[in-house]
């Protein structure tokens, strides 16, 4: 009886050790799933917050809100791709009919206002840039024409494509403009594939912008509509990453705020992101008419372009080379591009978390797109540019009031932040050969203080990025087509007149322009001037360049040349042209640029090369 208590005394215990072991469990199990799911709700809160030196995200308002811990994580089909039908054989996400009305602006047509307008007219000129009372005369709705061509009908997409978070980032836009670009995204994408349209203020002060688009947004027409406001001003790179962090879709597309999506351009746009995740895809760029908001092709007919750079990061573009066309089945099929023009694109929202967004230490804008497409090409992914989904987007012909740089201008102390931005890109993905090019196109880089990029350094590490050499030589071949590498710079900075005292200038004109003499104010920009060893002078992305009438222009450089007929002469002082055998001079009234027989005792003849260093750069 002894040993029968004592062992359902054990038993009991045993029980009761595994009914509490059992009970732990599952409270753990509880404990772990509501941190999980807290966790992947707050996560864009978090990295917003983390943010608050560099921007904090502000509210969101509109019905589209989805909870962030919903978002399901989309996966790559390997192999699975759009079908073409065959001509006449209209794809499955192809509209019934095309263009049509008869409205202002209907068909991408010009509008013209009446004369009486014209005061009006000229005062919105000066607010935003483009035509906006143009822009008010047009419908929300209008139709436009269909600038695809003609296969781009006949194409059956995955029925299971990703869904898509469509980005706007706004300041200051005009009411019209905005609203088209909503309304075209809403009238002409799939609503089975557009899961939201994010709309994020940077700071905008124009009264229209507040409760007024609030109170529209809540209207049932823009039920997949949310509102991020930023809480300070803080510049298109960060205001489109508190954007993708605000999206809950499967994909992120970003577009500009005064743009209108043509047919079918969202299938397509996914399409290449559903087949691999790691790739980012950009629509076909029309043009918007700043004044007449006529939408017209951008590109030849049945041209196929794709993105490039120079060694300065000024964004270029190329015809596509025949080894990438010879890839394609059909001309219609998306294909590899280095790089875009930043403005319009399409990436999976979780691959884009992966690259660590955009580089948030890059400051409000320019060369985020090369930021982001080394990153992507180099560490496992790929850019694609898709002929058959086409967006019209307004150029600015105009400058406006409302876009100033508001609280941004007393931000960076003067420093160019173009150029900074480019050298952080170019301190963490190129290689050293390449970064020595950069600085030759941009010897005034090497003195700008870019802010830490361990981060960016640790993230290309992890990942196992490739080199920056097989990008150029697997991707970007075709740059050094029409940019070689640059030999250095023999002399860099401004070239001072001795007899007038005058640095030689541009005066911030385009080619052809004739160039002269200005007081020097030690700032670079248009004094800005460089001499390599091969004998080219230039002055940022252009060369100057003497004919046999002695006329002296700043001129495009030659394509795919780096040479030139000038050397300085340092012991007499002089710009030697060696095929005119004459020297650089300066005309003693007009200071106007000549070339004249060489004479070492007239001081017109005579220049100083002087570096700078600007007020930014001075401790």
């Amino acid at each position: 009886l002894i040993l029968l208590d004592s062992l359902l005394q054990e038993m009991r215990v045993v029980q009761f050790r595994r009914s509490r072991v059992v009970k732990f469990i599952f409270l753990g199990l509880l404990c772990v799933g509501g941190l999980l799911l807290i966790v992947r709700q707050y996560r864009g809160d978090i990295w917003a917050a983390g943010l608050v030196k560099l921007g904090s995200q502000g509210g969101e308002t509109g019905h589209g809100q989805v909870q962030a811990g919903l978002r399901q994580a989309h996966v790559s089909h390997p192999g699975i791709k759009p079908k073409f039908l065959g001509q006449g054989s209209k794809g499955n996400y192809e509209p019934e009919s095309y263009s049509g009305g008869s409205g202002p602006g209907d068909n991408g047509k010009a509008h013209q206002l009446r004369v009486e307008q014209k005061q009006e007219e000229e005062k919105l000129k000066g607010v935003y840039g483009f035509n906006q009372l143009v822009s008010d005369e047009i419908s929300l709705n209008r139709t436009v024409p269909d600038q695809r061509e003609e296969e781009c009908r006949f194409w059956d997409f995955p029925a299971d494509l990703p869904t898509a978070s469509v980005i706007l980032v706004f300041h200051n836009e005009g009411w019209t403009t905005l609203l088209r670009t909503v309304n075209s995204i809403i009238n002409r994408s799939p609503p089975q594939f557009l899961h939201e349209v994010v709309l994020v203020d940077d700071k905008s002060e124009l009264e229209h912008l507040h409760k007024r688009l609030e109170q529209e947004m809540k209207k049932p027409y823009y039920a997949k509509v949310k509102i991020v406001r930023n809480e300070e001003r803080e510049g298109l790179i960060r205001a489109r990453n508190n954007g993708a962090v605000a999206a809950t879709g499967e994909v992120v597309v970003f577009l500009d705020a005064h743009c209108e999506v043509a047919y079918n351009w969202l299938p397509p746009l996914l399409a290449p992101i559903y087949e691999d995740r790691t790739t980012l895809s950009v629509p076909v760029i029309d043009g918007i008419n700043w004044n007449d908001f006529s939408i017209n092709p951008v590109y030849a007919k049945g041209s196929h372009s794709r993105g490039l750079f120079e060694w300065g990061m000024l964004y270029k573009e190329g015809t596509l080379p025949a080894k990438e066309a010879a890839k394609a089945s059909h001309h219609s099929e998306p294909y590899n591009a280095p790089t875009h023009a930043g403005g319009l694109f399409a990436i999976d929202r979780d691959w884009f978390e992966e690259l660590g967004w955009y580089d948030p230490g890059l400051w409000v804008w320019g060369g985020e797109n090369f930021e982001l497409s080394f990153k992507v090409w180099m560490c496992g992914g790929r850019s694609v540019w898709v002929p058959c989904s086409r967006v019209s987007h307004v150029y600015r012909g105009h400058s406006c009031s409302s876009c100033h740089s508001g609280t941004l201008g007393s931000k960076f102390a003067g420093v160019p932040t173009t150029l900074r931005n480019y050298k952080r890109v170019i301190e963490t993905w190129f290689d050293e050969e390449y970064k020595e090019y950069f600085y030759t196109r941009e010897p005034l880089a090497r003195l700008i203080d870019m802010g830490d990029i361990s981060a960016q350094l640790k993230l290309k590490k992890d990942k196992n990025c490739k080199s920056f050499d097989w990008f150029m030589k697997e991707v970007a071949f075709d740059v050094f087509d029409k940019y070689p590498r640059l030999p250095p710079n023999k002399f860099w900075g401004e070239m001072k007149n001795s007899a007038t005292g005058q640095c030689l200038d541009t005066y911030g004109r385009h080619p052809p322009e004739s160039v002269g003499a200005s007081g020097c104010h030690g700032g670079g920009g248009n004094q800005m001037f460089m001499l390599n060893t091969k004998g080219q002078l230039t002055s940022g992305e252009w060369c100057l360049k003497a004919d046999g009438n002695n006329e002296i222009n700043m001129a495009w450089c030659d394509t795919g040349r780096t040479d030139g007929p000038w050397e300085f002469l340092p012991d007499k002082e002089q710009m030697f042209h060696s095929k005119l055998q004459r020297c650089l001079a300066l005309h003693p009234e007009s200071s106007k640029l000549i070339m004249r027989e060489c004479d070492h005792n007239n001081s017109y003849h005579k220049w100083a090369w002087r570096t700078i260093t600007p007020h930014w750069a001075r401790s």
